[in-house]
């Protein structure tokens, strides 16, 4: 796939000094504090429905942890529709795909983004079988390898009201954070999100109020 410019905005990048980029840091901040000693190394970003930013969230938290000297991982594990390929500006393939398929070999999929200050790993190639791929042993094993290369992996998943991926994701992280954007999502489908997140024993550290108007920026997370 060739690469394209972004429609996306990285709003955390360190160039920008802004209400939105320093709620970003809020929540790299609250995230540290709140659950220190509790050993959150992998972290699940998703939503209830596509559409609510979990995407946009996950690239621009990645940035805000890179900027602490931390060696952070973003892995782009929507297999339906990606977009951290997108966001960033680099080829989708290969990616983590490849790699669970058995196509690829690890090191030759990771990208170096942001003057190398961070890791991305593409969705790479789409596959007609993500949730058979998501729950192979090769998953759990690519998860402990990268644990032991990384300080922190976040992953973009798709919505949980759509598809079992993220349920799947879930049950394998420390943490999970749910975007939510008021308007888009009722109260009803929020909520049947957080039970799905129950039903595999993941653990929800919050949520993230996306789309809110950037004056208002700096309340908007947590």
């Amino acid at each position: 796939m060739s690469r394209s410019k972004s429609k996306h905005y990285l709003i955390a990048d360190p160039s920008l000094d802004s209400p939105a980029a320093e709620a970003y840091r809020k929540l790299r901040t609250t995230l540290d504090y709140s659950h220190q000693d509790e050993g959150i190394q992998t972290l699940m970003i998703t939503s209830a429905l596509s559409g609510e930013g979990k995407s946009t969230t996950a690239a621009n938290l990645s940035m805000a942890y890179a900027q602490c000297r931390k060696k952070v991982l973003l892995i782009d594990a929507d297999l339906r529709s990606p977009s951290q390929h997108s966001i960033f500006n680099v080829e989708q393939n290969p990616g983590i795909s490849a790699v669970l398929n058995g196509q690829a070999l690890l090191e030759d999929v990771l990208v170096p983004v942001l003057d190398g200050t961070l890791t991305l790993l593409p969705a790479g190639p789409l596959s007609g079988n993500p949730a058979e791929l998501l729950t192979s042993p090769r998953m759990k094993d690519l998860l402990a390898e990268l644990s032991g290369k990384f300080d922190l992996i976040l992953i973009d998943t798709p919505a949980l009201l759509t598809y079992s991926d993220a349920q799947i994701i879930a049950a394998q992280c420390d943490g999970v954070l749910l975007v939510v954007k008021p308007g888009k999502v009722k109260n009803g489908a929020a909520l049947k999100a957080k039970e799905s997140l129950a039903l595999v024993k993941a653990r929800v550290l919050g949520a993230v109020l996306s789309n809110v108007n950037r004056k208002n920026a700096g309340r908007f997370i947590y």
